[in-house]
């Protein structure tokens, strides 16, 4: 599982390594992407994301007027970032939606667009929010709803619905999907927008999760006015972006089997110190072969991974390259957690504070979250599609 890695990215890695030994937020770690729970805890995660832009960590793949590494970036580099993040139990940074952005600004955007964002974005002074997803379209993104019409004087009105939208309830901006021509075909009649969240009209409202926390909302858009230059790109020309966008993320797959194996190493750690039947319960058959079973299977998430980072780097992928890691690492991530509940026995239904509950809780945020992997980011009964109709060429 060393794909592409030389003798220069391992003393990159050590660097890295190094950097979030001496710099990362001191931030209890948590499952899964989540929000800031407060405003210290906020301002904790901006300061970061400025160290790791500052530092080259992120953005490297910018252009250099606006701060990137030019030819010292890599994609593996993007990577081996990812995986010393996770290996240190460490937030990325807060800038999710505005690495997507920025990448479709650097790409679709205009002069003036560039230079009133960008830097804010690598000092993590301005948050960004992705408000692709709707209630009645969230792994068919194409189908959406909401609607942006010209105004009189150039500009936009948009008026819609978006959900599980992360980071909304602390963002300035939002990098917006909203349909501008109803009469085309539904993937061409899209276009990007920026919003500013401040706006009259746009309402943020935070769900409360399973997990206790608010990581993702609602935003109720009641006709925004919108200038035109918050327009990127061409009209109409949305989905191409967004998919762009999207395109340029590839280091979060490496990421997920980093974490999936290191909770596979804490359920052999649990093992050890919890019992069944009167003796640790590492030592029962059953108990061994489960791990092994969960172990395995991380490695064979990990091998699959690297083979799609070797063949995008070669340009190379499939169809289904994609939709196979992502519904492996989702549905891996619930066995693993479901099995720590089990180790806990009865003190896996305690929550977290409760005494007696084991590692903090851990194991309970763990299980709670997992189911969300499922969803988000495509459900596992569309990726399972893709990798059917696309990858097998079998029938709808």
């Amino acid at each position: 599982m060393d794909y592409g890695m030389t003798a220069e990215l391992e003393e990159f890695r050590s660097e890295v390594r190094a950097f979030v030994a001496a710099n990362a937020p001191d931030i209890a770690p948590k499952a899964g992407v989540r929000s800031a729970e407060n405003p210290e805890e906020l301002a904790l995660l901006k300061e970061w994301t400025g160290k790791l832009f500052a530092a080259g960590y992120i953005g490297g793949s910018w252009p250099e007027r606006f701060g990137g590494n030019g030819a010292a970036h890599s994609s593996e580099r993007d990577v081996v970032v990812g995986e010393e993040l996770a290996r240190a139990r460490t937030p990325a940074a807060v800038q999710g939606a505005a690495n997507l952005v920025s990448n479709a600004l650097i790409d679709f955007g205009t002069e003036e667009q560039r230079e009133k964002y960008l830097p804010g974005i690598r000092s993590g002074e301005l948050i960004f929010c992705q408000l692709f997803s709707e209630p009645s379209s969230g792994s068919d993104l194409a189908s959406l709803r909401t609607k942006a019409t010209r105004t009189e004087s150039g500009g936009f009105r948009v008026t819609g619905q978006k959900v599980w939208t992360t980071n909304g309830q602390w963002s300035d901006y939002g990098y917006l999907l909203a349909r501008t021509d109803p009469d085309a075909p539904k993937h061409r009649g899209i276009s990007a927008f920026i919003v500013d969240m401040r706006l009259p009209g746009v309402d943020v409202r935070p769900l409360r999760e399973m997990t206790g926390t608010s990581d993702f909302n609602e935003v109720f858009l009641d006709n925004v006015e919108l200038d035109a230059d918050a327009l990127i790109g061409e009209l109409n020309q949305g989905w191409s972006i967004a998919n762009s966008s999207l395109g340029h993320e590839r280091s979060g797959v490496a990421t997920n089997a980093v974490r999936l194996r290191q909770n596979v190493a804490a359920l052999v750690d649990l093992a050890g110190r919890v019992t069944r039947n009167g003796r640790p319960a590492i030592e029962d058959g059953a108990v061994q072969e489960r791990l092994g079973q969960l172990s395995a299977s991380v490695e064979a998430l990990s091998a699959l991974v690297y083979a799609n980072i070797s063949r995008w780097s070669r340009k190379s992928e499939r169809v289904s390259d994609g939709p196979m890691a992502k519904m492996m690492f989702s549905e891996l991530g619930v066995d693993i957690a479901r099995f720590g509940l089990e180790l806990c026995g009865e003190a896996g239904i305690l929550e977290e504070g409760d005494a007696g509950v084991v590692d903090h809780g851990r194991w309970q945020d763990e299980f709670l979250y997992a189911r969300a992997y499922t969803i988000a980011g495509g459900s596992s009964e569309i990726m399972r599609n893709i990798i059917a109709e696309r990858g097998l060429s079998m029938p709808r």
